[in-house]
């Protein structure tokens, strides 16, 4: 008799956006803290944590199965890079918040086509194979480099400041959560929009935390913050762990 595919990702329940916020906030601030703080210029940061986000994504593919602190680790180091990505985009190659948020919503769109295409699914709760964890993790790192663009031009091109733009995502994220809950908008289109929406929540949250009082931030440094974000991680991500236990171990009986 066949065994039942095994899925490789996570069920999306509210403690997955929990530990996605906290993951992307840190992908903000952990950026900014190698590539400013440290001095490591966005080239730098960028090789670095390619390197780091290639290796353990190998190790998430071998694994063949989800588990919860490979797949965080990967998911985080996809955030550090997609916002050394869009700071090089934005600022080194100077094509401007609105321009780098354009092409890389294209980006995004032609990744998800190709990944239709290939899959005949864009389920992001059931990957069981290589190809479409593949399709998921590509995907995932230009929907955090895209959703750090868009923070960056909501606080900064249309200067709204860091407080605003992340009052206003706070409820374009509660709208997205209200139309899934009382309406028949597809699931998986509502996934995408929570999915990017939450990265520039992230980063704006994240640059209010850390950027001086007179750049319009609490001036709480790159260093602390990105520690305080990481401990908060490691706190929910050990609750998930401890869900994953209780699910596999019910499985078995």
């Amino acid at each position: 008799m066949n065994q039942p595919a095994i899925n490789r990702v996570p069920h999306i329940i509210l403690l997955y956006w929990v530990i996605k916020i906290a993951s992307t906030t840190l992908g903000e601030t952990g950026a900014d803290m190698f590539s400013m703080t440290f001095e490591l210029g966005y080239g730098t940061t960028i090789s670095l944590f390619m390197i780091i986000f290639i290796g353990l994504l190998g190790i998430k593919l071998a694994l063949r199965r989800y588990e919860p602190a490979s797949y965080w680790l990967t998911f985080t180091a996809s955030a550090i890079v997609g916002t050394a990505i869009s700071d090089y985009i934005d600022r080194t190659l100077e094509l401007g918040y609105l321009t780098g948020s354009a092409v890389l919503l294209c980006l995004l769109l032609v990744i998800l086509l190709v990944w239709y295409l290939k899959e005949k699914s864009l389920s992001v709760e059931s990957i069981t194979t290589a190809s479409a964890e593949c399709f998921y993790w590509l995907a995932f790192l230009v929907a955090n480099t895209l959703g750090t663009a868009l923070g960056d031009y909501l606080a900064d091109s249309l200067e709204l400041g860091f407080m605003v733009s992340a009052g206003l995502i706070t409820g374009l994220l509660i709208l997205t959560a209200l139309l899934h809950f009382y309406t028949r908008v597809s699931t998986i289109t509502l996934f995408w929009i929570a999915f990017v929406l939450t990265r520039p929540f992230g980063a704006t949250f994240g640059d209010l935390l850390t950027k001086s009082q007179e750049a319009g931030g609490l001036g709480l440094g790159t260093i602390g913050t990105s520690l305080f974000f990481a401990v908060a991680m490691g706190i929910a991500l050990y609750q998930e762990i401890k869900i994953e236990k209780t699910r596999k171990f019910n499985q078995l009986f």
